[in-house]
């Protein structure tokens, strides 16, 4: 694998850049868009923790092997931190991703931290080292939530998962998919299995989950993460060229992501939406749907009605 070297100068530069981000919006009295800067914050059901309800995915944006993009990624941690954030998510299976993770975090200023990753590989022993190896690459002493990344060898990672928790290696224990085909597995993993955590998507386009996988969640005690909110950027495609409706201002929304944002983590059952971005203006707006207030029942099905207008 190919590490990144860290010169002086862009070691420095990285530095700047990321804590000239977090200062200034640590010390406003308000947030984004005059909005209030108290963050939206959700309940871990199996703990009581309080979660910001948006986080940061990395798939993708952060898989990087040009050490010129990294300037621009420290900005974007500096600024999801400055804004309240705290849970990051990362997985073995995204390239460079978790190698970037560790050395950004180990420049920008000291921060909050809601550190989760996921095992992708088979065999028992096999996940232990690719844990270890993770956890070697964020720089950090534990992970609080390690998750089984698309069921692969659920069983076996769970008991060792369940193992490490008990012996305080980590926090929290999940489970994760992104495939509408797996949803029937997943479902009777969560009727069976103890768990904190499961992870799956959800969007104002891809609305299954709510007919099982959200209410058995529930009922289970289970957080829930959000992945894919923007669906893989499909619904901006949706509302290309249409105005932002007047009445978003009525749940503090300023911004067609901020719409998407506020809709996945205004229903009840999700705990955390992890939109992933490599361009620190999208951060700042992503964050500003952690801010003000959330759309009720009645304004969600008047969402759902003006996007399939």
């Amino acid at each position: 694998m190919h590490r990144f070297e860290f010169d002086p100068t862009r070691r420095t530069l990285i530095r700047l850049i990321a804590g000239a981000t977090l200062s200034p919006l640590l010390s406003l009295p308000t947030g984004l868009h005059g909005a209030s800067r108290k963050a939206i914050t959700k309940t871990i059901p199996s703990s009581g923790e309080r979660l910001p309800a948006i986080g940061l995915g990395t798939s993708r944006t952060f898989d990087v092997s040009a050490t010129e993009q990294l300037p621009s990624l420290a900005q974007v941690l500096g600024i999801f931190f400055g804004a309240g954030g705290t849970l990051i998510d990362s997985s073995p299976m995204y390239g460079e991703a978790e190698r970037v993770i560790g050395e950004l975090l180990a420049e920008v200023p000291s921060r909050p931290l809601f550190a989760a990753t996921k095992v992708w590989t088979r065999g028992r022993q096999r996940g232990i080292s690719q844990m270890e190896t993770s956890r070697s690459l964020w720089r950090i002493p534990r992970f609080d939530l390690i998750q089984v990344h698309n069921l692969l060898d659920w069983q076996i990672h769970l008991e060792t998962l369940r193992e490490w928790k008990a012996q305080n290696k980590i926090r929290y224990i999940g489970i994760t998919t992104s495939h509408g085909r797996d949803h029937d597995e997943l479902e009777r993993i969560l009727e069976n299995h103890p768990l904190d955590f499961v992870q799956f998507s959800y969007s104002m386009g891809e609305r299954e989950a709510e007919q099982r996988l959200l209410p058995l969640a529930k009922e289970r005690g289970i957080a829930v993460i959000a992945n894919r909110p923007f669906q893989r950027g499909s619904l901006f495609h949706l509302v290309k060229n249409r105005p932002l409706p007047s009445w978003a201002g009525e749940f503090d929304c300023h911004s067609w992501g901020q719409f998407f944002l506020k809709f996945v983590i205004s229903h009840p059952g999700i705990t955390c939406a992890i939109p992933a971005t490599s361009n620190p203006k999208h951060m700042q707006d992503n964050m500003g749907a952690m801010a003000g207030r959330l759309p009720d029942l009645d304004m969600r099905k008047r969402m759902l009605a003006f996007l399939e207008d």
